[in-house]
């Protein structure tokens, strides 16, 4: 339900984000290089259990800890595995927009079907230049755009002057909100429309999102507990309130996991614990110690049902 009009994404397309889209983890081996078997492992188990699309180099995508060339290939084996079969979003956030606007253009070389733009990072801007920023990146985009609010991680947010103001930009698309404020969340409502998505980017509020009229999710928890995740989604679209709120709730325990650990060590661990392998993360980010793996093997029992 993520979707493009046309099969042809670099001619007259356009992009409506609705669904799941799992934010995936990248696999890595023993060594830390890129896992590519991991990867299509991890692709298929995902496109499997009905997601709606592939959102890559995120957050728990590690896209901080890779180079350039790892995030083009990555990209490119994202579009080969998915194989047409559900769209492919890359996250290309940067600082610097010139910067931004290059991987974009790179990134659409490789087959993706859209991008999601996480704000400039370290040194927070004025939403003016958040504003300029984004609008620049929009107006170079050969692709639909998808805006990324996380400012636990970046130290700013994109209040929602510059959603009304950048929600009427033709290329951008929609918003990921991972602020985890749902009073803020709504408010974006007021700027939904059938041309701009409100995403829930924190997951114990993709029940929530879709009940104040949101489009879905960007969902990191897919990626250990895919079924969980889409049964909230498949619920609500048939009414059935009371078993996607449950569905919902069942997150909890592997979301409240994740403080046992550095992002996004424990949603490695549990994807591996639920036999989804995806190795380790990158170093300095170390794997857990064996008394957190039990404590967290005991978190996940709810999952093996």
């Amino acid at each position: 339900m993520l979707y493009c009009d046309q099969n042809n994404h670099k001619v007259g397309m356009t992009m409506k984000f609705r669904g799941i889209v799992p934010a995936l983890v990248t696999p890595f081996d023993a060594q830390q290089r890129v896992d590519e078997n991991a990867l299509r492992g991890l692709i298929e188990n995902l496109i499997g259990a009905g997601v709606h699309g592939l959102f890559v180099l995120g957050t728990n995508g590690e896209f901080f800890a890779l180079s350039e060339a790892e995030k083009l290939r990555i990209a490119e084996l994202t579009v080969d595995a998915a194989g047409g079969r559900v769209p492919v979003v890359a996250g290309t956030g940067a600082f610097a927009t010139h910067e931004v606007i290059e991987l974009n253009k790179k990134m659409a070389d490789r087959g993706v079907d859209a991008l999601s733009v996480i704000t400039p990072y370290f040194n927070a801007v004025s939403q003016k230049e958040l504003i300029t920023h984004y609008e620049a990146i929009g107006d170079a985009s050969p692709l639909p755009l998808m805006l990324y609010n996380i400012p636990a991680k970046t130290g700013m947010s994109i209040g929602i002057g510059a959603v009304a103001a950048l929600s009427q930009h033709p290329q951008i698309k929609g918003i990921k909100d991972s602020a985890g404020n749902f009073d803020a969340l709504v408010q974006m409502m007021k700027y939904r429309s059938d041309d701009f998505a409100v995403f829930a980017g924190t997951d114990s509020l993709i029940y929530w999102n879709l009940l104040a009229g949101g489009d879905g999710a960007v969902a990191a928890t897919a990626n250990a507990v895919p079924q969980v995740v889409m049964a909230i989604w498949n619920a609500f679209q048939v009414g059935d309130h009371a078993t996607a709120r449950a569905a919902q709730e069942k997150l909890r325990p592997l979301r409240d996991a994740f403080a046992l650990g550095t992002m996004p060590s424990v949603l490695k661990k549990a994807a591996d614990l639920l036999n989804v392998p995806v190795g380790p993360c990158r170093a300095p980010v170390a794997p857990l110690d064996e008394a957190t793996v039990h404590k967290l093997e005991g978190l996940l029992a709810i999952y093996r049902d």
